[in-house]
């Protein structure tokens, strides 16, 4: 049996479905507790607690300052039964993709490559050759083992802890769909 979701759009009521999309307004609240929960549990493995809260802090959890970086980043989200469960920020000039973030339970299921997916096309589509991303260290892992190439380590400072990201970057080539 389907049923409509706030967006409009039909889920079942046996397995939710994933919808990939752009990023609305309405989207900015759950866009600032994926980036909380994605940073304080999903990178738990890869980051000390002291790294993560300095990590974490670098953002508020305010709907308010994820719908302004809409205005500066195409920002592409994956919803399930209408709320944001996965998002990516791309900075379509500069062809680089500048964050993508996971609810941690739904994490490996497919979401953020899904949403690299379409990154990638719309970077081809604008005529880059090559897509750029710093990584974290969990994703970086994730990345390379897709065929991205490491560019290198780099270093931010965070709320005044040292965080390690890589450099990665993919030659983007025209995939049928």
């Amino acid at each position: 049996m389907n049923a409509k979701t706030r967006d409009g759009e039909s889920s079942t009521s046996t397995s939710p479905r994933i919808i990939y999309r752009q990023a609305r307004a309405r989207d900015g609240a759950d866009q600032a507790e994926v980036y909380h929960h994605a940073v304080m549990q999903g990178a738990a493995a890869h980051y000390s607690v002291e790294e993560r809260e300095a990590w974490a802090a670098t953002m508020p959890r305010e709907a308010s300052v994820w719908v302004a970086r809409q205005a500066l980043y195409t920002t592409l989200v994956a919803t399930c039964d209408g709320r944001c469960v996965g998002f990516l920020e791309l900075d379509v000039p500069g062809g680089r993709i500048h964050t993508l973030y996971v609810w941690p339970s739904l994490a490996r299921r497919g979401i953020g490559s899904t949403l690299l997916v379409h990154a990638e096309r719309m970077l081809l589509e604008q005529g880059h050759g090559v897509a750029t991303i710093n990584a974290s260290r969990m994703l970086a892992e994730s990345l390379m083992r897709r065929g991205w190439r490491d560019q290198g380590v780099e270093w931010v400072t965070r709320d005044g802890v040292k965080l390690e990201r890589r450099r990665l970057e993919k030659r983007l080539a025209a995939i049928e769909t």
